[in-house]
Order: structure tokens, then sequence, then C-alpha cells
């Protein structure tokens, strides 16, 4: 355990955190990967689009259930927060190597963001297809309400 900065009750001016932070940057700040934007907006499309192309394959559509459209919308954010934080974890750069790029680096680190944005949507696919919570469970759900079967309105 790490002895305490500053004597209990003692507040440091925030020039004086600062240069405390900074004395530790090497080892305590990363600059992270976010992805934001249209880019965001085009990967939360791609899994509703999923899901409901999932759900299709079994025959599931919109009016099959009152809270579907929820269903797909509320999924369809937590596999973008997967990839997004999944990304922004497995791309944290420190400060030295954050100077260090320059020249043909980048295209390097373009390739590996890539690989592993590609990775984390088929994580988040696969998680969705056979994961708690996922398509087995609304499936579950929707045949109950269906007329004509155990448990479906008649």
């Amino acid at each position: 355990m790490t002895e305490p900065m500053y004597s209990p009750g003692r507040v440091p001016p925030a020039s004086e955190l600062a240069s405390t932070i900074l004395d530790k940057v090497e080892r305590d700040v990363v600059f992270i990967l976010r992805i934001r934007g249209e880019s965001l907006d085009l990967l939360s499309r791609h899994f509703q689009g999923f899901i409901e192309r999932a759900l299709g394959a079994n025959g599931v559509d919109y009016g099959d259930h009152p809270l579907l459209r929820l269903f797909v919308e509320s999924h369809g954010r937590e596999l973008t927060e997967f990839v997004v934080n999944g990304m922004a974890l497995s791309h944290q750069i420190d400060l030295k190597a954050f100077e260090r790029f320059g020249g043909d680096s980048t295209h390097l680190l373009r390739a590996d963001i890539w690989d592993s944005l590609r990775s984390y949507v088929e994580s988040a696919e696969q998680h969705f297809m056979s994961g708690l919570g996922g398509l087995h469970d609304i499936l579950a759900e929707v045949a109950a309400l269906r007329p004509g079967t155990a448990g479906g309105a008649q």
C-alpha cells in the first residue's frame, strides 16, 4: 500500500496536485481510443439490424411482442457499449508510446484498431446469439405470447 501524499485534512492546491500527477504520468496516465459520432451510430445501427435479422430468421417480427422494439434497441445499445468499452480497454497508449508515434507507426495502429474492432463486433454478436438475456430469452417470451401456443393468448 502506498503512503498518503498529503497529511490528513490537507487539500493541495490544484497546481501542486497537477504536478504530483504529472510526476506519475508514465505510470498512471494513458490515452484511450473512443468511438464516437457517426461511427458510433453506425455501430449501433449494425447491432439493431443484426438483432432484427436474428429474430426474423426465427420467425419473429415487431408485431409478435409489444416490447420487441425496446428489446432490440436496448440490446443493440448493450452490444455497442461492449464493443466501445472493449476497444477502450484494449487500446490504451501510455505517454511515451504516444509521443513516439509518427511516420508509419500510425498505419500499424490503424490495422490493430481494425482487427480489434472486428473481433469485438464478432464477440458481441456471438454473445447475443448464445448468451443469457439475448436471442433465446426473447424467442421464448414471444413463443409464450403467441396465440395457439402453451401460455399464449387464445
